[in-house]
């Protein structure tokens, strides 16, 4: 019985939280296992890392987008799941869940490509035999696509109210300043996350989805595993002609009308900012978020 309610329960989740759970049981599994067979601690994550060399990820190819899944330790996996909850909540009662997965995946994939070319073009990392794993290019994605998106939002730090742009811009800042300092590469992921949040808000404010390509790509495999579940006998069909000629229903309409609404609040904030909209304008937005 308790199979069926953990999928239950994992089904109840929003995609950030979804997010949040595989981390945290791909942690667990990477501890675990390799301890209790009593084999090297890097006989799992080996396989899933990025590597800085390029005639490694030939033979691993998939890591440019696994490499996010392991984490080094409990501090590094607590740190990037609480960023990745918060902008969460901010990012889903703007967006639905496909544009948080498009922004958070390219993220990751950008993160890993500075990182891979950041230790081959400069001098200060050659012959460094690095590594790159962790979320944190993702969670920075979707941060500074939210600082970019909303820029004069203002949240509640410690004890003060500061703008989103701000906080984009510290993060930003800090990522440079530490870079030669220590953990380089997860500092260039960072940058590279970072530069495809706001490249992707930069461009959605002008009216061009720089995702969209890459979630027809990602249906695409979706559909390719669907397309080879079992169907069901076929059966002929049929429809009554005044039927089949019917305007469109009434659940089409209201479909309709329900996203064009979201579409000129979206539009009310890329102008006025978040705090313009009215309190009735908010709760239906964090509604319409909880449905995605």
């Amino acid at each position: 019985m308790a199979q069926p309610d953990l999928k239950y329960q994992f089904s109840k989740l929003n995609v950030a939280e979804k997010l949040i759970a595989i981390n945290v049981l791909v942690f667990i599994v990477n501890s675990l296992v390799p301890f209790l067979l009593g084999i090297s601690k890097n006989a799992i994550v080996q396989w899933f890392e990025l590597p800085a060399n390029i005639v490694d990820i030939a033979f691993q190819p998939w890591s440019i987008v696994t490499y996010s899944l392991f984490h080094g330790g409990i501090g590094h996996l607590f740190w990037n799941m609480l960023l990745v909850y918060f902008v969460g909540r901010i990012f889903l009662n703007l967006f639905d869940a496909k544009r948080f997965l498009n922004v958070y995946i390219l993220g990751v994939i950008l993160g890993g490509l500075f990182f891979v070319l950041g230790y081959n073009i400069f001098p200060a990392f050659f012959n460094t035999n690095a590594y790159l794993i962790g979320a944190s290019a993702g969670a920075s994605a979707v941060l500074i696509f939210i600082c970019t998106y909303l820029p004069n939002q203002e949240v509640r730090i410690v004890f003060f109210n500061v703008k989103l742009w701000i906080v984009g811009a510290v993060v930003v800042l800090t990522d440079l300043i530490q870079l030669p300092m220590s953990n380089s590469g997860g500092h260039l992921a960072h940058l590279g996350g970072a530069f495809l949040g706001y490249l992707y808000a930069s461009q959605l404010l002008k009216g061009n989805d720089i995702g969209s390509g890459f979630s027809k790509f990602m249906d695409s495999i979706v559909n390719m595993f669907k397309g080879s579940e079992k169907k069901g006998p076929l059966k002929t069909v049929y429809k009554n002609k005044s039927t089949a000629n019917n305007s469109p229903s009434v659940a089409d309409y209201d479909k309709k009308t329900h996203q064009k609404k979201i579409d000129a609040i979206l539009d009310k904030i890329s102008k006025s900012g978040y705090e313009s909209l009215s309190k009735a304008e908010k709760d239906f937005l964090f509604k319409a978020g909880k449905e995605n």
